[in-house]
């Protein structure tokens, strides 16, 4: 490989952190060996952002070596070496041949090293759970029972979410990008104001949205594109739905949500946007979740649990005469949504300094009447802290 190394996200002290935060994680589990293929994982612990989880790929984790061993499709090999700290004999690209394969596949390149490397011995730490979602469609065979089968002499541990859990809690480091991610997130909003206006087609719109979130802010670009939710009136009832052909009109609402992205961070945003004078109910709605955003906050702060903040922001709710019947938030980080906690009564999982959420208030009520408002937060020593801040208004255009 002769392609130069780019400039590490974070120091290599920061990734090693990582890596023992996860080696001592593998002790606990007594395992010697784990393999990660969740995308977002193998960012966390190389700093990799190449979009090539399309195939199988993934780390090698061994207790008794200092890096990680990255196998991936050959054509990204490249960047497997030019985006991590990773010498360049610990990212190995596997064959053409194993793409398209009928029987076979990237895993079992990975399954190949293992074995070759006398890993096979021991417990052998596996994510299940996106081996199984992942896996399914690559070969004939499931790609858990292809590795029960090819290594019948390990002891196979499911370490579904292990990884993803470390990084709930994040460094000053990751912070501080998700910071400049948030700041990109405020412009995006800021040229929503200014674009969403009577006879403007939705995606002139969200074309310019999208040009303010890949420039970015601060001098800081946006180095890849997430979702971008743009509903319009009649569709408000609903949320994950793109922009259409349609054509913005006076007494139209929009609902957006939006995100900047910093090196695989994100920073997500909502905001309601009304086509001229909002009407009574919504205006209703924002007042009431104004008061719960606030209410969550206060609640938001270590020791508390994720269940405290949904119960205060939904108390907040009630005494509005409202409700919300989806949760109020999830942790957020690399490539948006961390799938661990989960801002929802219930939920026991306890807030500590540098957890991250997308405090998410989003509430569909009706087929045709919805209204969204959500930031970024931090949690730290005093309470909760928003990354995100465009103003929190009904924005008028």
């Amino acid at each position: 490989m002769n392609i130069e190394r780019a400039p590490l996200v974070f120091p290599r002290a920061e990734y090693a952190r990582r890596l023992d935060l996860v080696k001592a994680e593998m002790k606990r589990r007594d395992i010697e060996t784990l393999f990660v293929c969740s995308s977002a994982n193998i960012t966390y612990l190389t700093g990799y952002t190449a979009r090539s989880s399309y195939v199988p790929q993934g780390l090698v984790i061994s207790m008794n070596e200092d890096q990680p061993t990255f196998i991936t499709r050959s054509q990204d090999a490249v960047a497997g070496y030019h985006q991590t700290f990773l010498d360049k004999d610990r990212v190995i690209g596997y064959s053409e041949s194993l793409i398209g394969h009928s029987d076979k596949d990237g895993y079992d390149a990975v399954i190949d090293f293992i074995i070759e490397r006398r890993l096979d011995k021991n417990g052998i730490g596996l994510e299940t759970l996106t081996l199984s979602t992942q896996g399914r469609t690559y070969a004939a065979m499931p790609t858990v029972a292809k590795f029960q089968s090819r290594l019948p002499n390990a002891r196979l541990v499911d370490c579904s979410k292990a990884v993803d859990w470390l990084r709930l809690v994040k460094s000053d480091l990751e912070i501080a990008l998700m910071r400049e991610a948030a700041a990109i997130s405020d412009a995006a909003i800021a040229r929503a104001a200014e674009v969403i206006k009577p006879g403007v087609r939705e995606a002139d719109a969200v074309a310019e949205i999208v040009r303010t979130l890949i420039r970015g802010a601060n001098g800081k670009a946006g180095t890849f594109l997430a979702p971008v939710y743009f509903v319009s009136s009649p569709r408000t009832g609903t949320s994950h739905i793109p922009w259409s052909d349609d054509v913005l009109r006076a007494g139209s609402q929009v609902n957006l949500e939006c995100g900047g992205m910093r090196h695989a961070y994100a920073a997500a945003i909502m905001r309601t946007f009304s086509i001229g004078k909002p009407s009574d109910r919504l205006r209703q709605m924002h007042e009431a979740e104004i008061a719960g955003h606030a209410a969550a906050l206060e609640a938001a702060r270590p020791g508390a649990t994720c269940s405290d903040v949904a119960s205060a922001f939904r108390n907040e709710m009630k005494r509005h005469g409202l409700d919300k019947d989806s949760r109020c938030g999830y942790p957020i980080g690399i490539e948006w949504l961390e799938p661990t906690a989960s801002l929802k009564v219930g939920d026991t999982t306890e807030l500590t300094e540098n957890m991250t959420f997308h405090l998410m208030l989003g509430n569909w009520v009706d087929n045709d009447f919805g209204y969204v408002l959500s930031d970024t937060i931090r949690v730290t020593e005093r309470g909760a802290e928003t990354l995100t801040n465009a103003p929190r208004i009904i924005y008028e255009v």
